[in-house]
């Protein structure tokens, strides 16, 4: 109940618009400019940010506009045309966006470019991608100039952590792995031996459950759980009986994808 009510949330949540602060958008190369002085027709006109970062303002020449936000650039036309225009009033506006990009990449997801049209979060961005089941959530991460300034997005969208949420910046990449394994196996003296699809928070009894249950031959409190760590095998035993019959939760482990559970049979 607890873990679908925090998908509620975090489903709500990347519905929500956002509204979109153009004082604050950095121009890029490829953008779309409107640049208006008024009163001066001349000096109305549009341009394509170049390669190189700059626009040609006529009577100007070159003038960098790239990695300047459009209020930045406004004031520094201003100051630059007053050689030419009496108090000029200068307008800058961002009518075409090509360069904010975000880049997903890993395997765990379709790699893709999302395009930061707007503000925009890392938790809105991971609902737009659609099936995550094969993804693992906890070993991925955002970079951002070469650092990874968030790591583990598993809290963030499945448990709805929204404290950790992270406002996307051009440029930045995502990586979302492959999930290794995401089952869990159940073996030995239950009902039904099988493989059964992990899902966060799966305990050691939840599996048994849905494997059928133990059949009267089980040694129940004779049951392990087959892991592997850092390319290490480790055993975990359990007493399934104290859980049954003392309530003895301590004993029904989280699984982790890749799990073997293994109920041993009673030689009696």
């Amino acid at each position: 109940m607890k873990t679908a009510t925090m998908l509620l949330i975090a489903t709500m949540l990347c519905i929500v618009p956002f509204t979109a602060h153009a004082g604050d958008y950095v121009i890029g190369e490829g953008d779309t400019l409107d640049i208006a002085v008024w009163g001066v027709k001349e000096l109305t006109f549009s341009a394509k940010v170049r390669p190189d970062g700059k626009i040609t303002v006529p009577g100007l020449g070159d003038v960098v506009a790239s990695g300047q936000t459009p209020a930045v650039l406004q004031t520094s036309m201003t100051t630059r045309l007053k050689e030419l225009v009496k108090n000029p009033i200068v307008t800058v506006a961002v009518t075409g966006i090509t360069n904010s990009k975000v880049y997903i990449f890993g395997g765990g997801v379709k790699a893709g470019v999302f395009e930061l049209l707007q503000r925009s979060t890392l938790l809105q961005l991971l609902c737009t991608l659609g099936e995550v089941k094969t993804a693992d959530l906890k070993k991925a991460y955002l970079l951002r100039h070469g650092k990874k300034i968030k790591e583990d997005f598993q809290a963030l969208f499945i448990h709805g952590d929204t404290g950790g949420d992270v406002q996307l910046e051009s440029g930045d990449s995502i990586f979302i792995p492959l999930l290794a394994d995401k089952s869990v196996y159940v073996l030995g003296a239950v009902t039904i031996p099988k493989a059964i699809e992990y899902r966060d928070g799966m305990t050691v009894m939840e599996a048994i459950l849905e494997s059928g249950g133990f059949t009267k031959f089980a040694s129940q409190n004779d049951t392990q759980i087959r892991r592997k760590e850092a390319g290490n095998e480790i055993s975990i035993p359990i007493k399934a009986k104290e859980i049954i019959q003392d309530g003895n939760m301590a004993q029904n482990v989280k699984l982790k994808p890749g799990d073997y559970i293994i109920v041993k049979e009673s030689i009696f």
